[in-house]
């Protein structure tokens, strides 16, 4: 299907660009968020009287989006987890949960916004990219871990995943040591019996 879009979209294309795109990804995700629409002659000219406004407010979300940016730049998030003593996480970190912990400190971010290169399935320190505009991205730290007091450690950089000193010493096993010294081992009963018949 062939759109026109309405504002810059990653991979795709600038505002006012003709482009070929799955039926799909037109009718479930761009037609439906006003981020583009059907490439017919009709639409055409209503996009060229309309370019000014729509750059205008492009230019408006951007700075709105430049200006959060410099607040949310570099920012430390705490994500409490249950997780194992290896430190894998009993599922994962979605860009839902993330965009709900960064909307509590107190900014307003769609799940759609926080974009995840590989999934988050352990403990630890965690870049995450947040897309504020097409044209602003901001990195921002996720700190994953099972308490606010592990988190602390973390940022400090100490490693919770190691168990220390809780492994049990092994002791080498002697047999000599199970029996006194000179005495005859017992025999389990029924050892010597003869079966009956």
């Amino acid at each position: 299907m062939q759109v026109i879009l309405l504002e810059r979209i990653g991979r795709l294309g600038q505002m006012g660009d003709v482009v070929n795109v799955k039926n799909g990804y037109a009718r479930n995700f761009l037609l439906p968020l006003k981020k583009a629409m059907r490439a017919t002659k009709d639409n055409m000219a209503e996009f060229e009287t309309r370019r000014v406004q729509l750059e205008a407010r492009n230019l408006e979300l951007k700075g709105e989006a430049e200006k959060i940016s410099e607040k949310l730049a570099g920012q430390k998030f705490v994500a409490i987890r249950s997780a194992g003593d290896t430190g894998q996480l009993y599922g994962s970190v979605s860009p839902r949960d993330m965009a709900e912990v960064i909307t509590a400190a107190g900014f307003s971010i769609d799940r759609r916004q926080v974009v995840l290169d590989k999934p988050i399935k352990a403990l630890g320190l965690h870049e995450v990219r947040v897309v504020l505009h097409p044209e602003v991205q901001v990195k921002v730290s996720m700190n994953v871990a099972r308490s606010q007091d592990e988190a602390d450690r973390q940022a400090r950089g100490e490693d919770v995943t190691m168990v220390k000193d809780e492994a049990p010493a092994l002791e080498t096993f002697n047999p000599d040591e199970m029996f006194e010294e000179g005495a005859e081992p017992e025999e389990a009963p029924g050892m010597g019996e003869q079966p009956r018949v």
